[in-house]
């Protein structure tokens, strides 16, 4: 391997390493949001009402607040689904260490990340339809599947450049180098028989000669 190609792999790799940590790190802010709802929504109803927000944001956010209030006083133990989708954001965050560490064995994450990005945005707007969810934050959502999307995105494309550097040409398989050699090797021999007893045939004469 020449300097040249050494120096290629680690900026890649480098390249490879700083958009999946962008990955990685906004999993864990995004899981750890789920967990402090009410404050959060308090800080969100706060400030909505302090600046001049649109009324169908104001009263969205006045809804939501009012029903994670009148849940956590009367069922508190509805909170602990969102404590669980924090944990699957930790979950998701921490197998992106495997392409981390060898991105090119571990390719099938970023591409499983990419599917998962791209798919937040029918279901989304599904759900969303279902739950009666404005239009306007379900696009708010949809927008945390394309802001994935670009660093996975680059990440798989600097991770197919590293693999064609460490894997230039694919390996012949042994198998097929020695029965491709061996074949015109039989191919010859059977040909000699042949001729040699086409030979007797045609000179039958020599053959009886012989003691």
């Amino acid at each position: 391997m020449t300097g040249s190609t050494e120096r290629q792999e680690k900026s890649l790799l480098l390249r490879i390493r700083f958009w999946l940590a962008i990955v990685i790190i906004g999993l864990f802010i995004s899981g750890a949001t789920a967990i402090p709802l009410v404050s959060e929504l308090g800080f969100l109803h706060r400030l909505v009402h302090r600046f001049d927000f649109p009324p169908a944001v104001r009263e969205w956010i006045q809804t939501v607040y009012a029903g994670i209030l009148d849940t956590n006083s009367r069922y508190p133990f509805m909170l602990y689904g969102t404590d669980w989708l924090a944990f699957g954001h930790f979950v998701i965050a921490i197998v992106f260490i495997g392409p981390l560490r060898d991105p090119v064995r571990n390719l099938w994450v970023i591409d499983f990340g990419i599917i998962a990005c791209l798919l937040i945005i029918p279901y989304a707007f599904i759900f969303g339809e279902i739950r009666g969810i404005p239009i306007w934050w379900r696009l708010i959502d949809c927008s945390f599947g394309i802001a994935g999307l670009f660093p996975l995105y680059l990440a798989r494309r600097a991770t197919k450049q590293l693999e064609l550097l460490q894997n230039p040409k694919h390996p012949v398989n042994p198998v097929q180098n020695s029965s491709s050699s061996s074949a015109p090797s039989a191919s010859s021999a059977l040909k000699s028989e042949i001729r040699n007893h086409t030979s007797e045939i045609q000179n039958p004469a020599h053959k009886n000669d012989r003691p």
